[in-house]
């Protein structure tokens, strides 16, 4: 690409939708040049507040056939995410597909396919990878700070709002699952981001509160090839916002608290334990707490990357690959909960 703005397209003029435009608007290298919604009353809003200038549409097609784009921000509920970003790829245009990657691998595996056939860059919209205590955390164990990694648990959830049983999210048709999907694909994307690949996965996913089709919260073990073991807890019935992150290694532990806004603070307690030269040896281990109090830069840090990695033709950080490898990792905890049994990754079509 020439050294002009990326022309960017969002398609989907929600919550989050606002979030990527808000992020554009302060981004110079990108411009935001149009965008759909089937509300167009939100897509002209959209635009009049973070635009440069565009037409807002009702139908997507509409935008995607007609508007001179380069990238495109897919943000609308999961079922219609693979058919919109699908035509977008095919049209040469970059994709940001917000998470999950599709409702299913099939989908997942479709985007990344045409974004290999079409040459477009095509990246899932991970953003956790972002936060400033989870990045520092993964800096400290590709360090090797921790000595070989024992195991990762996790803790993320909320309480869900008053009608959330009535809201999208609670339908399986639109999104595919539940609590599952929506916070624990953020998740396993990151237990992949620290420990690589897994071999096996066994899961819970009921439903206690919410009178609804899907999961309202998801339980789940997942196994390395070399027995790591992740832990992780996503609920919609934690009442109070919740992230906890533990990492724990032989030489001592990362725990990360909050994701800013109402979860809190973003805090990585760093802990190490007590050496007696070589040897490590018992006793209370040494601490010392970062905090990260500013704002939630994690979108603008997102899209920088997305841009950065149009501009050098390589993949992105949270590109296809993991958002497939992601919904692989759902998909055999679904397998797990309907069959009862541990289930092998292998045994998820690719």
């Amino acid at each position: 690409m020439d050294s002009r703005p990326l022309r960017v397209g969002i398609v989907g003029c929600g919550l989050i939708g606002n979030k990527r435009a808000a992020v554009i608007q302060n981004d110079a290298a990108s411009a935001l040049c149009a965008a759909a919604d089937l509300e167009v009353n939100d897509a002209a809003a959209l635009l009049r507040k973070y635009g440069e200038g565009g037409r807002a549409r009702q139908d997507w097609r509409d935008m995607l056939s007609e508007e001179t784009l380069d990238a495109v921000v897919v943000a609308t509920p999961n079922k219609y995410l693979e058919t919109i970003s699908l035509f977008a790829l095919q049209r040469g245009m970059h994709v940001l597909c917000e998470k999950p990657l599709g409702c299913n691998t099939r989908e997942s595996r479709r985007m990344v396919m045409d974004a290999r056939k079409y040459h477009a860059v095509l990246k899932t919209g991970f953003n956790h990878r972002h936060h400033p205590a989870i990045g520092k955390a993964h800096e400290l164990v590709a360090e090797g700070a921790l000595g070989p990694i024992y195991f990762i648990r996790c803790i993320y959830g909320h309480g869900g709002r008053p009608g959330y049983e009535k809201e999208w999210r609670a339908s399986k048709d639109i999104c595919g699952g539940g609590e599952l999907l929506d916070q624990g694909v953020h998740v396993v994307d990151l237990f992949r981001w620290f420990l690589g690949d897994f071999e096996e996965a066994f899961g819970y996913a009921p439903t206690y509160f919410w009178n609804m089709d899907v999961e309202d919260n998801a339980f789940a073990l997942f196994k390395t090839p070399c027995g790591q073991v992740a832990t992780m807890s996503t609920s919609w019935t934690q009442w109070k916002n919740r992230f906890t992150f533990e990492i724990v290694g032989e030489a001592g532990y990362l725990i990360i608290e909050g994701l800013g806004g109402s979860y809190g603070s973003e805090k990585l307690t760093i802990g190490r334990r007590p050496r007696d030269g070589r040897k490590y040896i018992g006793g209370v281990p040494d601490e010392n707490m970062i905090v990260f109090d500013g704002p939630d830069i994690s979108w603008d840090l997102e899209w920088k990357e997305f841009v950065q990695a149009i501009r050098d033709s390589r993949e992105p950080l949270g590109n296809g690959r993991d958002g497939l490898e992601a919904n692989r990792l759902l998909a055999a905890v679904y397998r797990s909960v309907r069959e009862h049994r541990p289930v092998k990754i292998a045994e998820v079509d690719p």
